[in-house]
């Protein structure tokens, strides 16, 4: 048995070892004093060395454990701990209980609920089951929460509601020494009489008809059909679809995770009609068809299928959590200008992917490398969406308040060409109210709303660092 001055003595030498090291080496950390997994950290304020300690654990070397029955965290799924007045009654003990956020139960918050199991998808609608929340992946042509509104209606080629000056082509034909025009205007459904449809020139190596439907609008379908010009039957076999939201950058269509266009199958004859329908439909103002095999020539007869935008998604109606707090928008679809590491430390770096509004941890939110007005955080929302506001959250860094108080937001179709939100008034960027503290939720609506596949935060100012947490509030349409 080591006697107690063997014991003393054995810690006293360890100890002036340490110090010696230290003192020539001029690193504390060269031998790391931190326990259960802490990290030494030297030059920071006027102690010699500190520890930065795994959750659980604290004092000086992390080697004590943390005190507390919330202290680490018991529940999971960022429910709250609440301490509560310690009562025994046999062998029950209870010291806290977890507060679990919508859509998890049990004692720690550990069970996320179904809620596909209680919210039914109609029309052929399929239900996913997100962290507190679900969705439904709806077939075209049906809208909504639980896929049970139909877009359907006809939008005017055949009825005229599409009027001549909405629509245009790359070129058209002349006939019989010129007397006979088949303009792009003629191309409605079932329209009468001897020149009824437009064809393009035989010369245009790649002819395309386009409607400008005046505002942003949500196409579900098209019915084409062919014509006859002097007793012979003209149509178009194939096509394509392009759509785009300014008629200066277009995307072709293509059917999600799909890298090639979508080819769609035409007319067979010069009457009768084909309908087609897109499934994921399009959103956008201006709808080119193009032509790509023809029969004799390109001659067309066309209506357009779908509904207004804010017929089911009016500001009211189209303000759903797009899916940062319930991880319907994953961590890949999360990037950022650069990410912080508090003390250089790799455990403790504010990924975008931690941006996440009410994220616990330590680090449960996103910071930029640098406090500059050139970092920013992006969501990529994977399809165009409608964006309706944003809601912002600072976060603590081991006890210090961090927000942004100003912020713009960026959007773009295809993560190239950017806007930035605007003033209606005077056309200036925009400059959006932030937070005052670092938990409180800060709401802004977006007026008016603007569409988006890509979305981007642009901090402006800020208390302390740049630190964010977020959702963006908006529906599919």
């Amino acid at each position: 048995m080591s006697r107690p001055g063997n014991v003393l003595t054995a810690t006293f030498t360890t100890l002036t070892l340490l110090l010696c090291l230290c003192s020539v080496r001029g690193d504390y950390c060269e031998v790391n004093v931190c326990h259960n997994g802490g990290t030494c950290v030297t030059g920071i304020g006027e102690d010699p060395f500190i520890c930065i300690c795994t959750d659980g654990f604290g004092g000086d070397t992390c080697n004590l454990t943390e005190i507390g029955p919330c202290s680490p965290n018991p529940c999971k799924n960022d429910g709250s701990c609440e301490v509560i007045t310690p009562t025994r009654r046999g062998d029950v003990f209870n010291e806290y209980v977890c507060k679990c956020r919508p859509g998890f139960e049990g004692v720690h918050c550990q069970i996320n609920v179904n809620d596909c199991a209680n919210q039914t998808c109609k029309n052929g609608g399929v239900c996913r089951d997100l962290e507190g929340d679900y969705t439904c992946q709806c077939p075209s042509p049906y809208v909504g929460k639980q896929c049970q509104l139909s877009c359907v209606s006809l939008l005017g080629m055949e009825g005229g509601s599409i009027v001549e000056s909405q629509i245009s082509a790359s070129s058209l034909h002349h006939g019989i020494l010129g007397l006979q025009r088949w303009g792009p205007e003629l191309a409605r459904l079932n329209n009468q009489g001897i020149v009824n449809a437009w064809t393009s020139s035989a010369h245009d190596r790649n002819p395309w008809i386009e409607i400008n439907m005046q505002k942003k609008m949500r196409l579900t379908g098209i019915i084409t059909q062919g014509a006859s010009r002097m007793g012979t039957s003209e149509y178009v076999k194939v096509f394509k679809v392009a759509s785009s939201f300014d008629g200066n950058a277009y995307t072709t269509y293509r059917v999600d995770g799909q890298r090639r266009d979508k080819v769609f199958i035409g007319n067979t004859d010069n009457d009768s009609t084909k309908t087609n329908l897109f499934d994921p439909p399009i959103v956008g103002q201006y709808v080119r068809i193009i032509p790509v095999v023809c029969r004799r020539a390109c001659t067309l007869r066309m209506e357009l299928v779908g509904c207004e935008l804010n017929v089911y998604s009016n500001a009211a109606g189209c303000s759903e959590p797009l899916g940062m707090k319930s991880r319907l928008v994953s961590d890949g679809q999360l990037s950022a200008s650069s990410s912080f590491r508090t003390w250089g430390i790799d455990t403790f770096t504010w990924h975008p992917q931690f941006a996440r509004l009410d994220k616990q941890g330590k680090t449960n939110a996103w910071s930029p490398a640098h406090n500059n007005r050139s970092e920013w955080i992006q969501v990529d929302l994977e399809k165009t969406k409608r964006l309706t506001g944003i809601i912002t959250q600072g976060a603590k860094d081991f006890g210090v308040l961090q927000f942004v108080t100003l912020f713009k937001v960026a959007y773009s179709i295809d993560g190239e060409s950017w806007s930035l939100v605007k003033q209606e008034n005077t056309g200036n960027d925009k400059l959006f109210q932030g937070n005052i503290d670092n938990n409180a939720h800060k709401k802004n609506l977006f007026e008016p709303p603007f569409y988006a596949r890509y979305v981007r935060v642009v901090p402006w100012e800020w208390h302390e660092r740049i630190t964010l947490r977020m959702e963006l509030l908006g529906c599919d349409d």
